[in-house]
């Protein structure tokens, strides 16, 4: 039975774990690979690590510290950052990463998704969606940290994604980074309708009850969280968590109807 996947993301600067809000000012929050050993012993439903800085400073992704958390990694993992070429994909996969995901090299090259999904197959190429609020109505989607504007609608290129063989789409708003008040649910019902690949969301979530709302809403749905799974309390003290098995299935079946 398929069922709603939650997720910790992780974001990557000089080889330390960081969190961001709407992008910008990373706190230091550690070492990425303890934080992975927590997320096991938690038995997290799955990983995305992101290296936000690979593809401003033009660099290839870090193989050897993709090779330490795919080997310290028991769960599905998701990487992105700085892949450019099927020759980066496939050597990422071949240190056991299961899935790798694409944002500003998507937008450069659209048919990079169908070239890497041709060899390792659409389930394994991902597509990340940085979605900004437009002043005046409207979405666009950005690279590169929320520097720069594409002029992109966020929903026609999800269909298109879907359409050059992406297997999932993340969606992650912009505006709701690090702010914990909730998902951008407007962006995210939007492309939910406009497409039927898998989806992810992010961006925003403080509590176990915003992912509840978005698995009610949207049924089978990946929800990933950066904050929520690396702060505890008001004052946000640095303290990896993640819900046990009967918290996460309690919040599930409160959520969702299980045929």
């Amino acid at each position: 039975m398929l069922r709603p996947r939650i997720i910790p993301c992780l974001l990557v600067r000089n080889k330390g774990l960081v969190k961001t809000v709407q992008f910008k000012d990373g706190k230091y929050i550690g070492d990425p690979i303890n934080a992975v050993r927590i997320f096991n012993e938690k038995e997290s439903d799955e990983l995305i690590v992101l290296d936000i800085d690979a593809t401003i400073e033009n660099r290839e992704p870090d193989y050897k510290m993709i090779e330490h958390l795919a080997s310290e990694c028991r769960m599905p993992l998701c990487y992105g950052g700085g892949i450019k070429t099927v020759e980066q994909a496939q050597k990422i996969f071949s240190l056991g990463v299961e899935k790798i995901a694409m944002s500003s090299a998507a937008i450069h090259d659209p048919s990079l998704v169908s070239k890497i999904a041709s060899k390792v197959g659409s389930q394994s190429v991902v597509v990340v969606l940085d979605v900004k609020k437009k002043l005046f109505g409207g979405y666009e989607l950005y690279t590169h940290n929320a520097k720069m504007g594409t002029g992109i609608n966020p929903i026609d290129f999800a269909v298109k994604m879907e359409d050059l063989g992406a297997g999932e789409i993340v969606v992650n708003s912009i505006d709701n980074d690090g702010l914990m008040k909730g998902y951008n649910l407007e962006i995210i019902e939007k492309i939910r309708n406009a497409i039927s690949l898998p989806m992810t969301v992010m961006g925003g979530a403080g509590d176990l009850e915003h992912i509840g709302h978005v698995i009610h809403k949207f049924g089978i749905i990946g929800a990933a969280a950066g904050s929520l799974f690396v702060f505890k309390g008001k004052y946000k003290a640095v303290l990896i968590n993640y819900p046990n098995w009967e918290e996460k299935n309690a919040l599930v079946n409160k959520y969702i109807e299980i045929s």
